[in-house]
């Protein structure tokens, strides 16, 4: 079978438990597999070498910066950017080997992810189809320089793919909020370091908004406990976000 002309970038750091998974979904498949990885210190790099044709080792300065660096090693001009915790079925390695062949319009093709908690597919509260802009000609595809949630830069039309990708995004309640915690301190420092103005107030309003609108509007609770606790926990980031904001200012007017 005739490797789909497409790099496949992903970006790791102590990924032992995923990296495999992750890469055997496109080994034999993709043209090439490249993984640049952030100083693990488990097996992750040990593990990508079996399957992937270029490992890469390059400390993190900030998401946007590493990802854009990552990108620009890859030989294609398609990339095809995952995560370690994601992975490809083979209905979309088919859809998107067509779509490359057959596609004169685009520049960039979202595709539907499917997250999961644990073994559940939690498929309320705006968690699915969560389109994810993965699949780009990397000369007209840029990341935000920033450290957490980098905007897209790009130059060209989007499409809209239709089959999944699957997306373990948290092994349980514990992990989950060891993710919100890192994320509100990326978010933090990324509100210091841009100069934005946060208030408290609007940081509770923002809070108090996103609990009803995910879990009523959005229908997490057909998704029973599982969907009141994801709409819950994504409700307290704003509030935690703000607060880590408040200490770092704090500090700063101390010094």
């Amino acid at each position: 079978m005739d490797k789909t002309l497409v790099s496949v970038v992903v970006i790791t750091k102590n990924e032992e438990n995923n990296i495999a998974e992750c890469l055997l979904s496109v080994h034999g498949w993709a043209d090439e597999i490249i993984v640049v990885d952030d100083e693990s210190t488990d097996r992750t790099v040990e593990l990508s070498e079996k399957y992937a044709d270029k490992v890469f080792h390059r400390r993190m300065d900030n998401e946007g910066t590493h990802r854009n660096w990552a990108y620009a090693q890859a030989k294609n001009e398609w990339v095809l950017s995952l995560d370690s915790d994601e992975r490809i079925t083979p209905e979309l390695r088919d859809e998107i080997s067509q779509v490359l062949k057959e596609n004169k319009i685009y520049h960039a093709f979202t595709i539907p992810r499917r997250n999961y908690l644990g073994d559940y597919w939690v498929k309320f509260g705006g968690q699915y189809p969560a389109a994810q802009l993965r699949l780009f000609l990397k000369d007209h595809f840029k990341y935000e320089e920033v450290e957490v949630h980098p905007r897209v830069f790009l130059d060209g039309e989007t499409g809209y793919l239709t089959k999944n990708m699957i997306h373990y995004s948290y092994r349980d309640f514990s992990h989950f909020l060891a993710k919100l915690n890192g994320q509100t301190t990326l978010e933090a420092k990324k509100w210091v370091q841009t100069g934005r103005q946060m208030s408290f107030g609007r940081a509770v309003w923002r809070t108090m908004d996103r609990f009803p609108r995910s879990y009523i509007r959005k229908k997490a609770y057909k998704d029973g406990f599982i969907g009141f606790m994801v709409s819950f926990f994504a409700s307290l980031y704003q509030i935690i976000s703000y607060a880590k904001y408040w200490e770092m200012k704090q500090r700063i007017k101390e010094k």
